[in-house]
């Protein structure tokens, strides 16, 4: 029997650890997979999508900068992924594929299960209204925080993604101007790709309680400079995207193969690799 063949598609993608995690998967479970990384610019994701299909692609994972054009691009769509706006996972379904976004769970567990956070009645600031942000705000809400801010540089993105989630009285859209007047909060997550450039949006220190868990959906050198924010400004927790991705990753391939792969072993031997790379420079 050949082996499923599967991608994830990104724009860049190289960096993508998704093919190294999802060997590990196949390894454990002992399911036959060619999983390679597609790099699309928007404009040809449709094409390249077309094409992966042709040649007997039969899943894909979607990450920055696709996830809004996946969810357009998928014939049928789970509720989760109807909800966000956003898709990261496909699976081809006949002649069509279908949508799912698996990015919520994977942050809810491992901030819950591997970090032992507890989501209910945070007041929480999300910054960023992009595929990334769509992806893992319905999840937040579902797992009980109180009441979520957005903030984004494109105002009309965070009233659509606060009309998009359909609770006004947990929901608020702010501008990036009014961070200084939204007072503390127990869980700030940084959706945005600022930190891939090095660079870092201006958070005020305001943003910032005694027990301020602060979360970056990047991970390596991409979630260096909001990290590096949230721990000089006393944030109780400072965790980057890596559990999550592992976590969303192993979401995916249950959709794909009708199995949930264990994390642990395969989280901390990311975890190991990247510490030794940070310490290394």
């Amino acid at each position: 029997m050949s082996p499923a063949r599967l991608a994830v598609f990104g724009h860049p993608v190289a960096h993508s650890l998704s093919p190294r995690i999802h060997a590990a998967f196949a390894a454990q479970t002992g399911i036959a997979i060619a999983y390679e990384a597609i790099d699309a610019a928007p404009d040809v994701f449709a094409d390249a999508l077309a094409a992966f299909a042709a040649a007997g692609g039969t899943g894909a994972n979607v990450t920055l900068p696709l996830k809004e054009l996946a969810h357009g691009l998928a014939s049928t769509r789970s509720a989760r992924a109807e909800r966000a706006g956003a898709v990261n996972t496909l699976v081809r379904r006949g002649d069509a594929w279908h949508g799912d976004n698996t990015d919520g769970a994977g942050l809810v567990r491992d901030l819950t299960e591997r970090h032992g956070l507890d989501l209910r009645g945070r007041r929480s600031l999300l910054v960023g209204a992009g595929g990334a942000a769509r992806g893992v705000a319905p999840a937040l809400l579902e797992a009980g925080i109180s009441e979520l801010y957005v903030v984004n540089r494109t105002a009309s993105r965070t009233d659509a993604l606060a009309d998009a989630l359909g609770e006004p009285g947990r929901v608020h859209p702010r501008y990036l101007e009014q961070l200084e007047e939204l007072g503390e909060f127990e869980l700030i997550v940084n959706a945005t790709s600022a930190g891939r450039g090095g660079a870092m949006l201006s958070l005020p220190r305001s943003l910032v309680g005694v027990r301020t868990a602060a979360v970056d959906l990047s991970y390596g050198e991409a979630s260096v400079p909001f990290l590096a924010w949230a721990r000089a400004h006393g944030c109780r927790d400072a965790i980057d995207g890596l559990g999550m991705l592992v976590e969303q990753a192993a979401e995916s391939f249950a959709l794909w193969h009708g199995v949930r792969p264990e994390t642990q072993a395969v989280f901390e031997a990311l975890q190991s690799q990247s510490a030794l790379l940070v310490n290394a420079d």
